[in-house]
């Protein structure tokens, strides 16, 4: 808001404070880098930076470094973005005073600095729900929420074969998304994102075993029995 103003436009004092909700691998870390650098592109932030940390990044292993590590990041923040990922992990009980020492230093910054920075909270729907019960004075602060839905199996397809064509490798489409369609249906597994790069993974491993065993074959190409291979490892 501040840079508006400074070039004359005039704008209204917004709080962009967030919760980000889902599952991993849904994109939360990826949408909160979109937004700080559109809200930059619009002059809503001072600057296109994003600070991602976790509770470790935050809580001090003795009395007062919380408060002092915790401040280190909100500062260098200020301007930009900071993503707290699984941020309901910041407190473990009512008897955890480091972790409600990071809370309150948090809750501080946020209230004095609620037009110069966005503060992104992320993490599981029903873990953050308790979180911000614990936590009364975090919910008036964080107006905005956003959830994240798990991806379907064709979704999650569809991200393993664009990941797989930017690695340079082939494979037959239709098989492909069969395979994952199958794979996906037996877990129950929901970390989206991190679930397909795992399954490309296995893929790479069966691609490189044949490949050391006939270096004839095409490096680059997936084959029928690597997919499989792959799925006989998932029943």
């Amino acid at each position: 808001s501040k840079v508006r103003q400074e070039q004359g436009i005039e704008t209204k004092n917004i709080t962009l404070h967030s919760l980000f909700l889902g599952n991993p691998g849904t994109g939360k870390t990826t949408v909160a880098r979109i937004i700080g650098e559109l809200l930059y592109q619009k002059g809503m932030i001072a600057t296109n930076k994003m600070v991602e940390v976790s509770r470790g990044d935050l809580i001090g292993g003795y009395q007062g470094q919380t408060a002092i590590k915790t401040r280190e990041q909100l500062q260098a923040a200020l301007g930009g973005v900071l993503f707290i990922d699984e941020a309901y992990s910041l407190k473990h009980g009512p008897n955890d005073n480091f972790g409600q020492e990071a809370i309150d230093e948090i809750l501080k910054f946020m209230e004095d600095h609620r037009h110069d920075m966005v503060v992104i909270f992320a993490g599981y729907h029903k873990e953050m729900s308790t979180f911000l019960e614990t936590n009364s004075g975090l919910a008036s602060r964080v107006p905005n929420t956003f959830d994240f839905e798990d991806y379907t199996s064709e979704e999650i397809a569809q991200i393993g074969l664009y990941e797989l064509g930017s690695d340079s490798l082939t494979v037959d489409e239709e098989a492909y998304r069969q395979a994952v369609a199958t794979a996906y249906a037996r877990t129950n597994d929901r970390s989206n994102g991190r679930w397909i790069r795992n399954f490309n993974e296995k893929l790479r491993l069966r691609l490189a075993t044949r490949f050391g065993n006939n270096p004839s074959i095409n490096p680059n190409q997936i084959i029928q029995q690597d997919l499989d291979d792959v799925l006989a490892m998932s029943k």
